[in-house]
């Protein structure tokens, strides 16, 4: 676990005794093991100096060996409940001061905290613990090529597949089969999958009971989980034709995506990337249909610091990784959405997605 070193140096930076990390997607960058989040709370504390101490359910003993973890550990069974584990946890490290996860750790493992040690300080540092992981490694980059070639050979074959009558629901029952025929060990998230009027919800259901018919658009947003990373690109295509709007549309979200990219560099903030995307929305006859901000970061987590949007002045760094993806969309009628995942380099960007970009149309 040589990851505790760089939360241990964090804890000291914020100024705080020490860092408490629960399962999640910090939990996995710094121990390489997931564990679920259950109704039994399990978290380790990494003091500033010091040895690390942890409090883990009973039942997870086994599991939490693999860690190869040096510090205290406090058990505990279900019929006795976890107080008396943090009290423990708490004779054992005095603390005054903490740094937690405020997205990520939940209200009930807060209060246990709390408890054990009288009035302790409590700083929410999720942008200073997440931060850790917001410059990707060649192995993390390697893992996030991996989701995103199972994620566009699932998006070959579901194409080659599509027809006009089939459901919004069927198709995302061939996607997902598609996903996992590929090698995804999970979803990253659950597809989007949406067709005519429900293309124009950015954050669509896939509805069993609509037939997708000819002339469609159909918008899918979707992502292979390999190796703990997530994979999320979107492409909209048409169902046996497009019309003379809608080839005017996806060409105006296109020439967005191209901004983009021309746009993603180190130095480069995450307000001027957004800016050169919504600038090209704006200036087209569709700028009412602009809905969304430009991306986010990608990695452990879909949707993960750096966000790209105006107002956001965060420095582009080499190592981050975020979507492209500009949207237009007209309620009542349909929407256009196009995603890259794009990595920035000592020299400018590179998209990790290879998909074309195209407009394409599919099935007869």
């Amino acid at each position: 676990m040589a990851g505790l070193s760089d939360y241990a140096g964090l804890a000291a930076r914020l100024g705080v005794d020490a860092v408490a990390i629960v399962p999640g997607p910090n939990f996995a960058r710094m121990t390489g093991h997931d564990f679920h989040t259950n109704e039994r709370p399990l978290v380790i504390v990494i003091p500033a100096d010091g040895p690390p101490a942890a409090v883990v359910p009973n039942l997870e003993l086994a599991s939490f060996d693999l860690l190869d973890f040096s510090g205290a550990v406090f058990d505990w069974r279900d019929q006795d409940g976890y107080q008396p584990a943090f009290a423990a946890l708490a004779r054992h490290l005095p603390v005054a001061s903490l740094a937690v996860e405020g997205q990520v750790m939940r209200v009930f493992v807060q209060l246990a905290l709390a408890a054990a040690w009288p009035g302790l300080r409590i700083v929410d540092a999720e942008r200073e613990i997440s931060g850790l992981r917001i410059r990707k490694t060649a192995a993390e980059i390697a893992a996030l090529e991996r989701a995103i070639a199972i994620s566009e050979r699932a998006l070959a074959d579901l194409l080659d597949n599509l027809r006009a009558g089939q459901t919004e629901k069927q198709v995302e029952s061939l996607l997902v089969q598609a996903l996992f025929a590929q090698g995804a060990e999970d979803m990253a998230f659950a597809p989007i999958v949406a067709a005519a009027d429900n293309s124009a919800r950015p954050h669509a259901s896939a509805r069993p009971d609509y037939a997708i018919r000819p002339g469609d658009a159909l918008l899918l947003d979707f992502g292979a989980r390999w190796g703990g990373f997530c994979a999320d690109i979107t492409r909209t295509v048409f169902v046996g034709h497009a019309t003379d709007e809608a080839e005017q549309v996806y060409d105006t979200v296109l020439r967005a995506n191209q901004a983009g990219h021309a746009a993603t560099r180190p130095g480069a903030s995450a307000h001027e990337v957004d800016d050169a995307v919504i600038s090209v929305l704006e200036a087209s006859p569709f700028a009412d249909r602009i809905r969304t901000k430009t991306g986010h970061g990608l990695g452990r987590e879909v949707h993960e610091a750096p966000y790209i949007m105006r107002g956001n002045h965060q420095v582009l760094e080499p190592g981050m990784v975020f979507t492209n993806e500009p949207g237009l969309y007209r309620i009542g009628g349909f929407g256009v959405r196009i995603e890259d995942d794009i990595l920035v380099t000592d020299t400018g960007c590179r998209s990790l997605t290879a998909f074309p970009r195209e407009l394409i149309v599919v099935g007869p």
